[in-house]
């Protein structure tokens, strides 16, 4: 007998980004591609418009905290079809295990990821990290048919010095025909050059029109970055009024509170409010990310696959229905449902030992100390030399001066915490703790008493990761079983825990935006300027430890 195809027509205004044209037409989509695209003569008033779908060009799904197949439910009524995925955070933590579980996941729903191989496993050798993956290692990826790019090259210093694990890794994507992302934050010049030389092709950490044109004046691709502790669209947007087929948006990470307020449709929409030509802007949001990375999406053209959503205009893109790969939701349409996960299933590896407020006594070996700077909305951070508050234990929290301290702990081996300071995160009492901690995601804690830091931290442990808020020996939680970076929880329980949590770090006196966002980022030691790792502070500019004590 033979297979009844599944058919359906859609009509609407056609809003076609590669020949730059709007028309109004019936879609006929049969067997999950457009068959058909015939002109229609008569239009009802409030006709969709009906785009392609919404490209994120990259980010790292786990600093969402939510599974795959839920970022997807969430996503996905925001006009995202797509998004180009970095497993790095979870690779970090569990190697290549952690990609599987994370491509297994993602294929429970229709959506389309599209996983890289993580380059920088462990990011440095400046921390301690739960896995490696080699040069070898890539390149068995690298041959895999759900395996699409090479994901950031981080170790900058490694390519300029031709380091051999790192071209190895390099000449892997090559070899394969993919591509190879980048993040080369500060770069310039000749380096720059060097750097791009080597194939890599894009780079989502330009914070100024200086660094967006330098990069595309040695051939690179600028991913304009709008994300939960990272925002650089309101810098880089002028970009679009001229240059359309070297930008694409992407957040990088985006924690669930702002992913369930919008995603890439949010730099659309902000984009066009601000008169930047339509056509430039799909072109980065919807066209590029297709070209650049060979991807099996569809454009809107005969024959492509019916990925495309309908929208209610081309101001607000409110999205009214979506069609991915055939499947088609209107907005009210509840998502399917994936196979059932049991806590068995949730990979780990955790294996800290707690602490006591004891163990984060530092002596005063100088009457001055170096602090991180850090700043709301910023992953990069300062330095300021401040003087030291001791008293009968050593030197304390400074809370006064918002000087609090900042420990990392690894989680992969019992160990002493490495104790640094910090400036800007302003609380007043209590302390916050986390196993979301870029990139090797050891557990990160700031506070404002070595009792409330041990506290907290401890907390952490026995929840074997997680998010944690301390406040007079009480905890306010959010468990991430799920490699110490996830919840297995729906979007909402998950959104609703970390913006409850976010409130209380806010309440104890954090200005920022994300505290916990801002947080992990400090444990990060490849972007400027002082960071913490669990083996002490380090300086990015001098890339290496540093003491935080000052002659």
């Amino acid at each position: 007998m033979d297979k009844i195809a599944h058919m359906f027509q859609t009509t609407g205004h056609i809003v076609d980004p590669l020949n730059r044209q709007i028309y109004d037409a019936t879609l006929t989509v049969t067997d999950g591609r457009i068959t058909s695209i015939l002109p229609a003569y008569s239009m009802e008033d409030d006709a969709p418009y009906i785009l392609p779908g919404f490209i994120d060009s990259h980010v790292h799904i786990e600093s969402s905290m939510l599974l795959p197949e839920n970022f997807a439910r969430v996503a996905i009524r925001h006009g995202t079809l797509a998004a180009i995925a970095d497993p790095h955070e979870i690779a970090n933590v569990l190697g290549i295990d952690g990609i599987n579980f994370m491509i297994e996941n993602g294929r429970q729903v229709p959506f389309h990821f599209f996983f890289g191989a993580p380059s920088c496993v462990p990011c440095t050798n400046m921390e301690s990290s739960g896995a490696v993956i080699g040069a070898a290692d890539i390149d068995t990826l690298m041959q895999r048919d759900d395996i699409y790019f090479l994901g950031e090259m981080m170790n900058v210093p490694g390519v300029l010095a031709g380091d051999p694990e790192v071209m190895g890794k390099l000449a892997a994507a090559h070899r394969a025909g993919k591509p190879i992302d980048g993040h080369a934050p500060g770069l310039t010049g000749s380096e720059l050059q060097q750097y791009a030389s080597q194939g890599i092709t894009t780079d989502h950490e330009c914070s100024t029109l200086a660094d967006e044109q330098a990069r595309l004046d040695v051939g690179m691709k600028v991913l304009i970055r709008e994300g939960s502790a990272a925002q650089n669209f309101e810098a880089l947007a002028p970009l679009l009024a001229y240059n359309a087929d070297d930008l694409m948006f992407c957040s990088d990470d985006m924690h669930p509170d702002e992913l369930l307020k919008g995603h890439i449709n949010l730099m659309v929409r902000r984009a066009v409010a601000k008169g930047y030509p339509l056509w430039n802007v799909l072109r980065a949001a919807c066209v590029n990310p297709i070209l650049h990375y060979h991807l099996p999406c569809g454009l809107l053209q005969e024959g492509d696959p019916a990925d495309f959503i309908l929208v209610d205009n081309l101001t607000d893109f409110n999205v009214i229905a979506t069609c991915l790969a055939g499947n088609f939701f209107n907005r009210y349409a509840k998502f399917p449902v994936g196979r059932s996960w049991t806590r068995s299933d949730w990979p780990n590896n955790f294996h800290a030992a707690p602490i006591n407020a004891e163990d984060l006594h530092v002596a005063p070996l100088s009457p001055t100390i170096q602090t991180i700077m850090a700043f709301n909305g910023s992953l990069f951070t300062g330095q300021k030399i401040v003087e030291a508050k001791v008293d009968e234990t050593g030197i304390v929290s400074d809370v006064g001066n918002d000087v609090l301290k900042i420990v990392v702990l690894s989680r992969y081996a019992p160990s002493r915490p490495a104790i640094g300071f910090i400036k800007g995160f302003g609380l007043k009492r209590g302390a916050l703790a986390s196993t979301i901690a870029h990139d090797s995601h050891n557990i990160v804690a700031v506070g404002t008493t070595d009792a409330d830091i041990a506290s907290a931290i401890n907390h952490v442990i026995s929840l074997q990761g997680g998010i944690v808020v301390e406040e007079d020996g009480a905890f306010d939680d959010l468990p991430l079983p799920v490699a110490g970076l996830i919840s297995p929880l729906s979007h909402y329980d998950t959104c609703s825990a970390y913006a409850r949590l976010t409130a209380h770090a806010r309440a104890l006196g954090c200005p920022f935006d994300a505290p916990f966002m801002t947080l992990s980022f400090m444990a990060l030691p490849v972007i400027p300027k002082l960071k913490m790792t669990d083996k002490g502070l380090f300086d990015t500019a001098r890339f290496c430890h540093v003491t935080p004590f000052v002659d």
